[in-house]
């Protein structure tokens, strides 16, 4: 006999669920109904933004689903009661009977009682979202001006909708009562950084206030807060929480949780055995969550119960990575680190919005959570060994730290993608022989392996580590890994270097509107600001290109293991005067510095803090020194030897030529960092067979070298040219960078690009020698357009007040401010009990 399953709810829980019991129903034994009172098929709640700022297709899975013969779904009909007894449910438009019956009616948004309340936004629905659009597209031609739009709520709804306003042009002011933003997630320290960045992206934060009245004013609103202000804004929207949609279940008799929400026990079962709950009205174990990762759990549990498995629901995964208003931020495990006798290892800039913390057992091995704000790299790594213990010591995953992080294989039990409970084993095994149903041959692409295994098409914080799986295994196979930059850009980036200088894009958002999806992420976020350097010369901050760069671009400086900064001023060839070498000393000593002599012939100063570089920077540009762009994937340093000048073995004057290489080429921006060297005999006293390029005098004029460079795979260069003269070896190096940088792959040495581009090294010597692809003189004036628009990073930084506004102590601070202890610890170890 059909059996008649009756799901209440058309959120993602209901889709998740009705999607696995039909591929769990081959032979058609169940008849599945569906009742939404919203006039939509189920979509994706958990991406409101997206059609706050356009119009968007939030519909969820395939819509063929709802188009199978034993699926109906009934759009706009409300289920108003339940008959235990008869089971039956009652609707607005009819009775429907039922063997199980599934309540997946999610929440509905938590409203205050205050004065005024009715006259608010809330953000839950797509009603919701449309309506609060409308009204926000409407207000600037009305007003002339920003609209100022008021969100309560600073937790992940809050900043949702701030984010979102902002978006469209709106000045968003968040309100939050506890004392940080993400007060539920994350801790106090994550929380302060979160709202440092925050505060950077042109929103207001108000922290431990709240409203208590909203009297309308006008087509305005006056909101009185608690601590006696009073706020003129246009809107106010209400996100400070949902609470689980449980009338159904109370009306019925359910036994209901102390803080709502239907109890389930771990098949999902109600109190009442026909009956199951999942997602948000599902109170397990004494709380409800609203998050997909157990909204999808409890899904697959009911759908495989009901098909004839055992399944149980292990728990809630907490877990969580997203972006609010761009900035990153993720949390999962035991983020509070409350468990007796944990260690927290705890990397935290306060100054710059960088909070990173990992908890481990005692004895630092197992992991046990962590928390990430501004920087949330390692965690795709990180999640799938939450109760497992670290291959290495838990600081070398701090991405802030510096270093490189391990390299860690995930064993095959390991949950990658926890939004659909997909095990790595899994994911291998589809790499290598694809879906059974198929036809036998492996997913080798992204899309195609997302598909198939489900992994990645949730909230999406998995797919770095997908790929990475994906790219590992099919090198295994020897199959050619795809070029493509990452899930949002098919193009490599040699392929998006090529669009942009044709097609003259400025800004990230042009090249992802026009080559890519989705949002970006922490792979083509940095490429593309790197191109967009390499062409534009714009200051690497501005236009929204801050939020784009790497941890030590974002402060112009070199970020330590201490969380301090370095300061590394420019030293072309190593040649300095004793006047310069006079105010090192006396910055060095005044801010209690420390100094190295490094091997770059340049003077690094550490330990200082993030608002101490202005200070510090102002008495250095003052003294004629410039950025040496020691934190930037650029041209660093060149090298040389004391040459002809003084050593009775010198054939050329290689200072000379080390201090015209370097301020030719100092700032260019590349894939990864280039480093040159001068010498001036072959006796080569610079080493500068060791550099990305290197010149060493005959007595003929310059023998040059390239690919050379240090690093975890040193190697040596390579003889490009002999003998030339000054005019054309400057030219080859000038071709031989602009076409690296055109050309090479994220991340990739000049050793490595050699070794990796078509025809190889002869190939490169034909393009730059022998101009066989007809571009030498494009690539020169390439260099001549970057020579002509260079401008000191920090000489820049310093003439603009705004642009120091980033190396403030706190959003408010007044400018200059720097007294008191350091703001900046880590990474460091301390036990909770």
């Amino acid at each position: 006999m059909t059996r008649r399953v009756v799901v209440v709810g058309g959120g993602p829980a209901a889709q998740r669920c009705v999607e696995r019991l039909v591929a769990g129903d081959p032979a058609g034994e169940l008849s599945i109904m569906v009742l939404t009172e919203e006039p939509w098929a189920p979509y994706d709640r958990v991406a409101l933004s997206r059609r706050l700022t356009g119009d968007v297709d939030l519909t969820l899975g395939d819509p063929d689903l709802w188009q199978h013969p034993n699926v109906t779904l009934r759009t706009g009909e409300k289920v108003t009661g339940i008959d235990r007894e008869r089971r039956y449910v009652r609707t607005t438009a009819a009775d429907h009977a039922y063997h199980e019956l599934i309540l997946a009616t999610g929440s509905y948004p938590l409203v205050p009682p205050i004065t005024g309340a009715d006259s608010c936004h809330v953000y839950r629905t797509l009603e919701d979202v449309d309506r609060l659009r409308a009204e926000l597209l409407e207000l600037p031609e009305t007003l002339g001006r920003k609209p100022r739009v008021l969100v309560v709520g600073g937790g992940l709804l809050g900043l949702e909708a701030a984010g979102g306003v902002a978006e469209l042009g709106a000045e968003a002011i968040v309100v939050n009562a506890a004392g940080w933003l993400m007060n539920t997630q994350l801790d106090q320290g994550g929380g302060e950084a979160l709202g440092r960045l925050i505060g950077d992206t042109g929103h207001t934060v108000l922290l431990d206030v709240y409203p208590t009245e909203v009297r309308v004013d006008g087509a305005g609103r006056t909101v009185e807060l608690s601590d006696g202000r009073e706020l003129s804004v246009d809107l106010v929207i209400i996100a400070i929480g949902v609470r689980p949609r449980d009338e159904l279940g109370r009306q019925a008799g359910l036994d209901v949780g102390e803080r709502g929400g239907v109890v389930i026990d771990d098949r999902c079962r109600t109190s009442d055995p026909a009956i199951f709950a999942i997602g948000e009205v599902a109170c397990f174990d004494g709380r409800t969550v609203g998050l997909v990762a157990p909204a999808t759990a409890m899904a697959d549990v009911v759908a495989d119960r009901l098909t004839g498995g055992d399944a149980r629901f292990p728990g809630f995964d907490t877990a969580t990575k997203l972006k609010l208003s761009g900035v990153e931020v993720a949390s999962f495990g035991d983020a509070f680190g409350q468990l007796p006798g944990c260690l927290e290892v705890v990397y935290a800039d306060p100054a710059r919005g960088l909070y990173q913390k990992i908890i481990v057992t005692g004895d630092a091995k197992t992991l046990l959570g962590g928390i990430f704000v501004g920087d949330a790299d390692p965690y795709p790594s990180l999640r799938p060994l939450l109760g497992r213990d670290l291959p290495e010591p838990p600081g070398r995953y701090l991405s802030v730290a510096g270093g490189d992080r391990p390299a860690t294989e995930l064993p095959d039990d390991a949950i990658l993608c926890s939004c659909n409970n997909v095990p790595v084993g899994t994911v291998k095994k589809l790499i290598k022989e694809g879906p059974s149903t198929g036809s036998g041959t492996g997913c080798t692409d992204l899309g195609e392996l997302k598909q198939c295994s489900r992994a990645g098409t949730g909230c999406g914080s998995c797919v770095p580590i997908l790929k990475k799986t994906l790219d590992s295994e099919l090198i295994k196979a020897g199959i050619t890994v795809s070029t493509a930059l990452c899930e949002h850009f098919a193009s490599s980036r040699q392929e998006l270097f090529d669009a942009v200088r044709v097609l003259g894009l400025t800004s990230f958002e042009e090249v992802l509107n026009r080559y890519g999806t989705g949002r970006g992420c922490d792979i083509c976020k940095p490429v593309v600001a790197s191109i967009l350097a390499s062409q534009g010369g714009a200051y690497i901050l501005d236009g929204g290109r801050g939020g784009l760069q790497d941890t030590n671009d974002r402060a112009l400086a070199n970020l330590q293991k201490d969380g301090t900064y370095s300061v590394v001023p420019r030293i072309p060839g190593g040649e300095i005067t004793p006047q310069k070498l006079a105010v090192l000393a006396q910055v060095a000593e005044e801010y209690g510095l420390y100094t190295k002599i490094t091997g770059g012939q340049r003077i690094d100063l550490f330990g200082a803090r993030l608002e101490q570089l202005p200070e510090i920077w102002r008495r250095l540009v003052d003294a004629g020194f410039e950025s040496g762009h020691a934190y930037g994937k650029a041209v660093r340093t060149v090298k040389s030897c004391v040459g002809s000048t003084w050593c009775r073995f010198g054939v050329q004057d290689s200072v000379g030529m080390a201090v015209e290489l370097e301020l030719r080429y100092r700032g260019l921006r590349a894939p990864h960092k280039i480093k040159l060297g001068v010498s001036g005999c072959a006796r080569e006293c610079a080493e500068a067979r060791s550099k990305d390029v290197g010149v060493i005098a005959t007595e003929a004029g310059w023998n040059l070298y390239v690919g050379g460079n240090g690093g975890f795979q040193p190697a040596h260069a390579v003889l490009f040219a002999s003998d030339l003269d000054t005019p054309t070896l400057i030219s080859y190096i000038d071709r031989f960078l602009i076409y690296y940088v055109r050309t090479a792959d994220r991340l990739q040495r000049t050793s490595a690009w050699l070794a990796s581009i078509d025809g190889g090294l002869d190939h490169v010597k034909s393009v730059v020698i022998d101009d066989s692809l007809g571009i030498a003189e494009e690539l020169e004036q390439a260099m001549a357009d970057h020579v002509e628009r260079y401008v000191d990073e920090w000489a820049a930084t310093l003439a603009d007040p705004e642009r120091l506004r980033r190396f403030r102590p706190f959003v408010n601070a007044p400018a200059g401010a720097s007294s008191g202890p350091p703001l900046i610890s880590g990474p460091a170890i301390g036990r909770r009990s």
